[in-house]
């Protein structure tokens, strides 16, 4: 026997009728081994002696976890065809309000054992449900699935869970953004190194840094709000998007037909359907997603290295707990294991973005059933991908160790190379020969690199400017003052949380306090 799995629905606001489990008690898998007639069933009780991915048992959150769970997935199909029946009564069909409430009674109550036997025998999951469904509430039996196709569950239904996804993701960017935006503040005027090349380059400042880190989510942002705002609901279409079954059930009545698409998007909270589909929605719809999803992954792949290199130079550390091991054999490790792991999981998520490409650019005619298997996996795991990427983004930018003196210290060691350019302008201004000076400039520069490459000893480039008699009449004393170097970085901050920043606050105010999520070893 399968266990039995108890989830309520529970109401958010904005998420329309989202089901979500009150209480995580554990997934429960089902394989059908046809050829000996064996239900194999893999329960959280059992579950060491099988494989389970690591997205759901250590990474992502119980919550993402849930939207792509089976009792998810299956409730939905009930309310879709609840929602189908409601609306086919109020345009006229011969439906009792006693076989819709019936149904809806049923919507959460679903049996996957006796579901699993009808798809044993039918080899048909979309049947084998509504048979379930039909054994819940005999009375409404014959009147379940009317009229509709396979897709008017299962794409609808996935509408609604990359809709519902989408706004966990999206809950979830913002509480980095907002983090890295008040990290930005508190650093922006702390000067370091700036690298192109991943060589040392003019100084920027931590601040700055952070900012551009926190940029790129504000643009993954703006991709989300716009998948978000054009997502539509696939409706009532019929086998091959023609309403052809439903044209006949209302006796040719175009403009029933079309009320009944636009009444189960709305019992269903979208405001719109796609105006022409195959079977299916356009494949399309799940690359343009995929590929957001992707952009974030990115974007956190990226800050992901640029805090590792940071870790490496130990300028800035991600959070490490007081008994956390860095390793096995050298116990002085403080591995930067957080942003590698976001690394990590953001590579898997981008590979993903080409897979539903992919599945998009098959699709022939009306549709093709080599889509179904591949989104099972690449729709939810994505997501869970992601939500595990932003929860670890999340965990990093709140406990970012910063040493300021180490940050100091390796500007030191570059900033005379940094100078030069200050210190030539000002020995042409007081009257030198540029291309001498520039010459000069040029071999003392290579004799210092020299000495701290070959040598060892720290960078004596000032010394050796000022003891030469070209550059007397200049002033070098303030010349290795970091802030002359980091131009309008401090302001470039300022001006970026009050222009950009503040108005995702204010647009999203209240939204920006994502729950804690722990990270999982």
């Amino acid at each position: 026997m399968t266990n039995r799995l108890d989830y309520s629905l529970a109401r958010r606001a904005g998420g329309g009728n989202s089901i979500v489990p009150r209480l995580r008690v554990g997934l429960v898998w089902t394989r059908t081994v046809h050829r000996r007639n064996i239900v194999v069933v893999m329960s959280s009780e059992n579950s060491h002696s099988h494989y389970q991915n690591p997205l759901i048992t250590r990474y992502a959150s119980a919550e993402m976890s849930a939207l792509w769970s089976a009792q998810t997935k299956h409730s939905t199909w009930r309310r879709l065809w609840v929602a189908l029946a409601e609306s086919m009564r109020e345009l006229g069909q011969e439906i009792s309000s006693e076989q819709i409430e019936a149904m809806r009674a049923a919507v959460d109550d679903v049996d996957f054992t006796v579901a699993a036997r009808y798809e044993r025998e039918f080899r048909h999951d979309v049947m084998a449900h509504a048979h379930a469904f039909g054994d819940c509430c005999p009375v409404a039996r014959g009147i379940i699935h009317h009229g509709a196709t396979s897709c008017f569950v299962t794409d609808n239904t996935e509408l609604i869970q990359l809709r519902d996804s989408l706004r966990l993701v999206q809950r979830r960017l913002l509480a980095v953004i907002d983090q890295l935006a008040r990290f930005a503040d508190e650093q922006k005027s702390l000067p370091c190194l700036g690298f192109t090349h991943l060589q040392p380059a003019q100084p920027t400042t931590l601040g700055k840094r952070a900012a551009l880190w926190c940029y790129d989510l504000v643009l993954d942002l703006e991709e989300l709000e716009t998948r978000l705002a054009k997502l539509k609901f696939r409706g009532v279409k019929g086998t091959t998007g023609t309403q052809a079954s439903f044209l006949q059930i209302f006796n040719g009545d175009h403009a029933k037909v079309e009320a009944l698409d636009r009444l189960v998007a709305e019992k269903m909270n979208f405001s719109e359907s796609y105006p022409v589909t195959g079977q299916t929605y356009s494949r399309k719809i799940d690359a343009q997603i995929l590929h957001a999803l992707s952009g974030i992954a990115q974007s956190a792949h990226k800050a992901g290295g640029d805090l590792r290199i940071l870790q490496h130079r130990k300028e800035v550390e991600e959070p490490f707990e007081s008994k956390q091991i860095g390793s096995s054999a050298m116990a002085y490790k403080r591995n930067p294991m957080r942003s590698e792991r976001m690394c990590a999981l953001s590579r898997f998520a981008i590979s993903l973005a080409s897979n539903a490409e992919n599945t998009m650019a098959v699709q022939w005619l009306e549709r093709t059933l080599d889509d179904s298997a591949n989104r099972r996996l690449s729709l939810p795991l994505a997501f869970l991908a992601v939500d595990a990427v932003l929860i670890l983004y999340r965990n990093i930018s709140d406990g970012l160790v910063v040493y300021p003196r180490v940050i100091a210290s390796r500007l030191q060691e570059e900033l005379p190379f940094m100078a030069t350019e200050e210190i030539l302008t000002a020995a042409v201004s007081a009257g030198g020969d540029r291309q001498v000076l520039h010459e000069r400039i040029r071999i003392h520069s290579q004799a210092a690199a020299q000495q701290i490459k070959e040598e060892g000893k720290p960078n004596d480039l000032i010394a050796r400017i000022q003891a030469d008699p070209a550059f007397a009449g200049v002033e070098l004393s303030a010349s290795l003052e970091p802030a002359r170097y980091i131009g309008r970085a401090p302001q470039q901050v300022e001006n970026f949380l009050r222009d950009v920043i503040a108005p995702i606050r204010e647009r999203y105010a209240g939204q920006f306090d994502d729950d804690a999520v722990a990270v999982s070893v």
